[in-house]
């Protein structure tokens, strides 16, 4: 079974978001054999997008959390409904043993779905890193694994 990984950027404009989405609807229609199989931390932006678009086409994925706080720290009120909805859609939870979110527990958690992965799917408009765990930093990791990465950045997408 292909297991696709998901990184990339937090910040989308929200004209960007279902172009991303058709996108990775796209990319995953292209590799999946079967009903696609996520990887992701469920971060808000690209991770959230791809879950969307996985659970569309009637595949599964999984979670893995950086850090015990999460939820509470880092997911915004008014992000929340949407991420709990989609966390309960999860086959599979898994928490850090990482007390609190930060660059090292983002890190921790990349490379927990790396390892888990065949496959990575970038969401990233092709800047180079600007700090541990964001998104071109994992492509590197995945790149330096030997992983396959598919980058996905439509035209017409942009950051916040």
């Amino acid at each position: 079974m292909v297991s696709i990984g998901i990184t990339g950027h937090v910040h989308l404009s929200e004209a960007s978001e279902q172009l991303i989405f058709d996108a990775v609807v796209e990319a995953l229609r292209e590799y999946a054999l079967e009903r696609p199989h996520g990887i992701t931390c469920l971060a808000r932006g690209a991770d959230q997008i791809f879950a969307r678009a996985v659970v569309a086409l009637g595949g599964t994925f999984e979670v893995v959390l950086p850090a015990r706080d999460y939820r509470r720290r880092i997911v915004t009120t008014e992000e929340s409904q949407t991420f709990d909805l989609l966390l309960e859609q999860a086959s599979r939870v898994r928490i850090l043993r990482a007390r609190h979110s930060g660059r090292p527990a983002y890190v921790a958690a990349s490379r927990y779905m790396l390892n888990r992965s065949t496959l990575l799917f970038a969401v990233w408009d092709g800047q180079p890193t600007k700090g541990l765990g964001d998104t071109a930093h994992v492509v590197s990791l995945a790149e330096e694994r030997g992983l396959p990465v598919k980058v996905l950045w439509p035209a017409g997408a942009g950051r916040r």
